[in-house]
């Protein structure tokens, strides 16, 4: 495509010099389960907002602030807004990293670092973007804005409120998503959409400490025993979730939603090579079957179990407490509230009042229509950066808080990144590929340019 060379050289040229800019800001831990670095890791952020000439401004949270910026453009009548976070996930477990998660380290032509792919890789490729641009056209072809978060590893709890408070400083026309990249096929990916999530940890208390299991093993009750009971009766074993009424609101995939997905290449394969796992529940063995029910079938997982004696070796105790980590994926049109109205009508109508529920995060699923312009326009330009048709999924299984732009700010998103299949996020060496990178950045100029000569 033409009228692209001068900033296709740019990016040639200063490509290490980003990478550099990319690893200091991946130095700096920003765990907002922790606190730990999230004040150092905002300065840094606004710091490097500052210098490409935005005007930046902290929106206050009680928790961590969101980091808001602007920069005129050439078109004053259109504005595109970014959305990313500044936070990450915890680095443990620290033994499975080959090199530390916060020393960032290149081999074999990738670079790894806690956040590098989720969310600072992103992030910097698109300042990396906007400098080849107004390296060679000496301005931004449209406006353009940023909204980072600190909280969206812990469920972007103030993120609305951010949202809400400042709708009209935050308005645009199209906003342009955190995540994005290609499958293992090296096609681009298109998700249009993403399911909700209502995180929440289940506790029950029955004693004020642990008990020797010979003295109440069979005359108290048991925390651990209490809870599971309570845990088996959200699913049956064909993996039905059983809170009466939690189906009610869920709206079915379309015949365009099937066909998107048939269109896909079979993941079955790759999901057994990648997990090490043998089959997938009975009803979810082909590859159309196995999309619709990631993107489109709801579901209730236990992350996480604690109670009683954990360490080595054994300790006859009757544990006083027990506590389970559950997320609930959320598909259109069903909101965090009314499941955890229904979650709890349902403990108490089994018998489980004591057992309390602590509501850790969630949002409502989003999306974004496939024959909007700005997804076409996305599509298009995927195709001629990457060399293959762009996939569009029009519900991605995870979870995020577009949700919060499409229903307040009223923005068709679509997403532009540099991942790819194992990247490793969330996990230990997270990793991007420089080549990706590189063909991010490349694709965010198309985007900008080409959105704003429309």
């Amino acid at each position: 495509m033409s009228g692209y060379q001068a900033i296709d050289q740019y990016l040639e040229q200063h490509f290490l010099r980003s990478i550099d800019e990319l690893c200091r800001l991946c130095s700096i831990p920003s765990v907002s389960a922790t606190g730990e670095g999230i004040e150092k890791c905002a300065a840094k952020v606004v710091e490097m907002l500052e210098k490409r000439g935005f005007v930046v401004e902290l929106l206050e949270t009680s928790g961590a602030p969101a980091i808001f910026a602007e920069r005129e453009g050439r078109r004053k009548d259109k504005t595109l807004i970014f959305y990313n976070h500044y936070d990450v996930q915890p680095p443990e477990p620290l033994d499975l990293w080959v090199t530390p998660p916060y020393k960032p380290d290149i081999r074999e032509g990738k670079l790894f670092a806690r956040g590098v792919d989720d969310d600072k890789g992103p992030f910097v490729s698109r300042l990396f973007a906007m400098d080849a641009i107004l390296e060679a056209d000496g301005e931004l072809p449209c406006n353009v804005k940023f909204l980072l978060e600190g909280e969206e590893e812990t469920g972007s709890i103030h993120l609305r409120q951010v949202v809400e408070e400042h709708r009209e400083k935050l308005a645009a026309d199209v906003c342009i998503w955190e995540g994005g990249g290609v499958n293992s096929k090296e096609e681009p990916v298109q998700y249009l959409g993403m399911r909700g999530i209502c995180y929440v940890e289940l506790s029950v208390e029955t004693a004020n400490q642990d008990i020797h299991s010979g003295l109440g093993g069979s005359i108290f009750h048991n925390a651990a025993w209490r809870l599971v009971w309570a845990l088996n009766t959200l699913k049956n074993e064909k993996e039905e979730i059983l809170i009466p009424g939690f189906y009610d609101n869920i709206q079915p995939p379309t015949e365009r939603d099937a066909a998107f997905m048939a269109a896909l290449p079979n993941p079955s394969d790759e999901y057994k090579k990648r997990y090490g796992m043998t089959n997938f529940l009975e009803a979810y063995q082909d590859g159309e079957a196995l999309y619709l029910a990631q993107a489109f079938q709801p579901a209730c997982t236990i992350c996480g179990l604690t109670s009683g004696y954990q360490g080595p070796g054994s300790k006859t105790v009757l544990p006083a407490k027990a506590s389970a980590k559950v997320d609930f994926r959320l598909v259109p049109d069903q909101t965090p509230p009314e499941v955890l109205a229904k979650l709890r009508a349902h403990l108490d109508a089994q018998g489980f009042s004591d057992v309390q529920i602590k509501f850790m995060g969630g949002e409502g699923p989003g999306r974004t229509e496939p024959g909007d312009p700005f997804v076409q326009l996305a599509v298009w330009m995927a195709e001629e950066i990457y060399g293959k048709p762009a996939q569009i999924i029009p519900m991605a299984g995870g979870s995020g808080p577009n949700a919060i732009f499409i229903e307040v700010l009223e923005v068709p998103i679509v997403m532009a990144g540099v991942g790819y299949p194992d990247a490793q996020a969330h996990a230990p060496n997270e990793n991007i590929r420089l080549d990706l990178y590189m063909k991010g950045a490349r694709y965010i100029t198309r985007i900008l340019k080409e959105y704003a000569g429309q």
